[in-house]
């Protein structure tokens, strides 16, 4: 299975859509947003043929997001322990980086996804993998906007560029 994971498109509607091309191009069944979503306008370009997942963000304020990712996906609120094809996954914003060490080194997850620095990330502790795909550029973060692709067969990472 191909799993899409994004975050932070902070409604960049012309980002929002080159990422779900990206997913559709890779044939993903699912696609997990790490937040920061913002506008149920920006939420419905991920209204497309794979399963949605999305966490709320710290700049997810509209109330309205919530019913709109629901009438085509899942929206799981602050955070999201999910499995898939026997990885167990845990999916947050990343607000707080004391969360994010916890869910990390709890050895719960076989990989944590999360968003929030707007800066691409990959780290193996112990037997868990910490994921960040990047988000909108913003100074000090990475100057483009990437998507993740997680192939739960090979339990392989890869980043694109979008």
């Amino acid at each position: 299975m191909r799993i899409g994971i994004c975050s932070d498109t902070h409604d960049n509607l012309e980002l929002a859509r080159d990422a779900v091309e990206t997913f559709e191009e890779a044939g993903v069944e699912t696609v997990l947003h790490c937040g920061d979503v913002v506008s149920p306008f920006t939420a419905n370009v991920f209204d497309a043929e794979f399963d949605f997942h999305a966490v709320r963000g710290n700049n997810d304020g509209e109330w309205n997001l919530s019913t709109v990712i629901e009438s085509f996906g899942t929206y799981h609120g602050e955070c999201a322990a999910l499995e898939f094809d026997g990885h167990s996954v845990a999916v947050y914003h990343g607000t707080s980086e004391t969360l994010v060490d916890a869910l990390v080194d709890s050895g719960e997850y076989d990989y944590v996804f999360r968003g929030h620095t707007h800066q691409r990330t990959y780290e193996e502790r112990g037997d868990t993998v910490h994921v960040n795909p990047g988000g909108l550029p913003i100074p000090g973060a990475d100057d483009t906007y990437h998507v993740a692709l997680f192939d739960t067969e090979e339990g392989d990472v890869a980043f694109y560029e979008v």
